[in-house]
């Protein structure tokens, strides 16, 4: 294997990294708070599209986990950069929470059903059949299909949820368009995230605990890749896949050793 730079900089899904229903992952204080006594530029990435970086930022603070919403990167907030990109104060059609709507407000998109440039797609706890009708009909019609991230199931305490790729999956199947995924394991998300820790990829490590998302993501930006096992990939599963992360650790306990002081 070719000998890597030093890390200088890093980036960290936030479930099943950091927290896990709710809880901070052992080890997961002690990983922020060396980063941040090293002065060590990081950020903590997440395809999850329903919370603003500051409702996040929040939420991990009172699981005692002191993150900056500065330091939150979203699949939300990456849509709305990429559709600004692609197409200056368009309009959309949006399924969503507040931090896809926001995201999209703040980069200058109208929210509308009437005749969109876009149908965003995005994580809500609330997906409904009315929602997804419309969606369905507006993509007939010709607008344009994106989606925030492609996970089909989220977590929950009772267990698991239908996530945006799975109603993604649904339009599909009734429009035959298939949507654009922004969010992890597109590259695009892990260089929008670089930018804006400054980064380099030879000089970055990425940690995940999905080898289909994050650790792919990782491989294909160039970057250090490290996979924990306290979220979805099983330490059995690691070879089942064409690609290999660069470490494989227990947990994010193992990776505060590897921050340069």
């Amino acid at each position: 294997m070719t000998e890597r730079k030093a890390i200088e900089y890093w980036l960290s899904d936030m479930d099943g990294v950091l927290v896990h229903e709710g809880r901070p992952i052992p080890g997961a204080a002690e990983f922020i708070g060396r980063l941040e006594e090293s002065g060590t530029p990081f950020l903590v990435l997440t395809n999850n599209s329903i919370y603003t970086r500051r409702d996040l930022s929040a939420r991990l603070a009172t699981m005692g986990l002191r993150v900056p919403p500065e330091s939150i990167w979203t699949s939300a907030l990456a849509t709305a950069q990429f559709l600004s990109d692609q197409r200056p104060e368009g309009t959309a059609y949006v399924i969503g929470e507040a931090g896809l709507t926001t995201a999209l407000h703040e980069a200058g998109y109208v929210l509308t059903d009437i005749d969109p440039d876009y149908v965003v797609l995005g994580e809500t706890r609330t997906y409904s059949f009315s929602q997804v009708t419309r969606a369905i009909r507006l993509v007939e019609r010709g607008a344009r299909f994106i989606a925030t991230n492609p996970d089909p199931i989220g977590p929950s305490a009772e267990g698991s949820l239908p996530a945006c790729g799975a109603v993604a999956a649904m339009i599909t199947k009734a429009t035959g368009v298939d949507p654009y995924f922004v969010g992890k394991p597109n590259p695009l998300m892990m260089r929008t995230a670089l930018n804006r820790v400054g980064g380099h990829s030879e000089s970055t490590a990425m940690i995940g605990d999905r080898m289909d998302t994050d650790v792919v993501a990782g491989v294909e930006a160039g970057l250090e890749t490290i996979l924990v096992l306290t979220g979805v990939t099983r330490k059995d599963e690691v070879e089942r896949f064409p690609f290999r992360p660069s470490h494989v650790v227990a947990s994010i306990a193992d990776v505060v050793a590897m921050i340069a002081s």
